[in-house]
């Protein structure tokens, strides 16, 4: 039964592959992408700290593992809560503070003093560059793209797909005034119709002065690609928004280095910390943090309040999907840190008092 499991492993992974190249699915950052940036050598981007590449036989084991290995609750049994929101619900917030309402995995919407923000919206059914395979939807976004109020800034943290979506780009489009974005990503945003000049590129610890708020791309320790042959193309990051009175910071994708220090450091402190916790293994503990992992993120980044992100909305590993929430919540009141866990849709303020219903538990 094994070594039919792994034939057919093989197969299915020859059939992407032949798919994916056929269907030319990788990223198409800019041909200026990189040239004046220090970790942009041989074409590819790098993070400060060298990873060490997984060996033939890893990466064989890991694709078994992905083929062959039985998950456990991997997807909801319960369904999960989300508070339908409308564009009258956000017009109704006022215009001098800063409002966050959690969208679903990694997507955040934020009001900044007066002017809507977008991090990372993936509304797409499945994070995945097909429509019939790849991680589906636990739950629908709170609000649809097209009942959202127009958009200032679309920021992306980096173009793996459940992070940049391509469906959601080419609607907020037409209703988006600015999309930040790394290095390289905006060739893929181009040949999906935004126009270039709607298009601000970050390189690390590049800042942008707004009307609303300091804006700057720091580093993580992460990686890009969209196919099998553009890994590392265009620059991951992540964001810090310094607003007049109040400071967020958007983590998205890292394993833990001591970058959230410097951040920190350079930054700190933040009101609020939008911390990747989710999607998590052994197997690449290098590229995504274990919850206790964020909650020492959020500690170096010098954070008030710690917001868990990258989870209840897709199965993107081999935990729990409740593992993170489980976790997280252990570690900060072990750490003593102030948790915050809204449900999808809930709007919040900044100076709002941290929302502590465990909304995942069953009983």
């Amino acid at each position: 039964m094994f070594v039919i499991k792994l034939i057919l492993a093989v197969l299915v992974l020859c059939g992407v592959a032949i798919y994916v190249i056929n269907l030319n699915l990788v990223a198409k950052p800019t041909s200026v992408a990189g040239i004046e940036s220090d970790h942009y050598q041989d074409d590819k981007y790098h993070n400060a700290a060298a990873r060490i590449p997984m060996s033939f036989s890893e990466t064989a084991a890991l694709w078994l593992r992905f083929f062959t290995e039985k998950k456990i609750n991997t997807t909801p049994n319960i369904a999960i809560p989300v508070q339908s929101i409308s564009r009258a619900d956000l017009n109704a917030l006022s215009n001098d503070t800063l409002h966050i309402v959690k969208l679903g995995h990694s997507s955040i919407l934020l009001k900044v003093y007066g002017e809507y923000w977008l991090i990372d919206p993936v509304f797409s059914d499945r994070a995945s560059p097909f429509n019939f395979a790849g991680p589906k939807r636990f739950h629908q976004p709170p609000i649809t793209l097209e009942d959202l109020p127009p958009i200032d800034k679309v920021l992306i943290s980096h173009n793996h797909y459940d992070h940049l979506d391509k469906a959601s780009v080419k609607i907020l489009l037409s209703k988006t005034k600015q999309f930040f974005v790394p290095t390289g990503v905006d060739g893929d945003l181009i040949s999906w119709g935004v126009a270039a000049d709607k298009i601000t590129t970050f390189d690390w610890w590049q800042e942008q002065e707004t009307t609303q708020a300091l804006v700057a791309f720091v580093p993580t320790q992460h990686f890009s690609g969209r196919g099998m042959s553009d890994g590392n193309s265009t620059l991951w990051g992540s964001w810090v928004i310094k607003a007049p009175q109040y400071s967020v910071y958007f983590s998205g994708d890292s394993g833990y280095f001591s970058g959230f220090k410097d951040i920190g450091d350079k930054y700190g402190p933040f009101d609020l910390t939008m911390i990747e916790t989710g999607a998590y293994d052994n197997d690449w503990a290098d590229i995504h943090m274990t919850p206790e992992d964020s909650v020492q993120a959020h500690i170096d980044l010098k954070g008030k309040t710690m917001m868990p992100i990258h989870n209840g909305t897709f199965d993107l590993a081999f935990h729990t999907w409740y593992d993170p929430f489980d976790r997280v919540v252990a570690e900060s009141e072990r750490r003593d840190v102030v948790l915050s866990t809204p449900e999808f849709g809930q709007i919040f303020s900044i100076t709002d008092p941290a929302i502590t219903r465990h909304w995942w538990k069953t009983e």
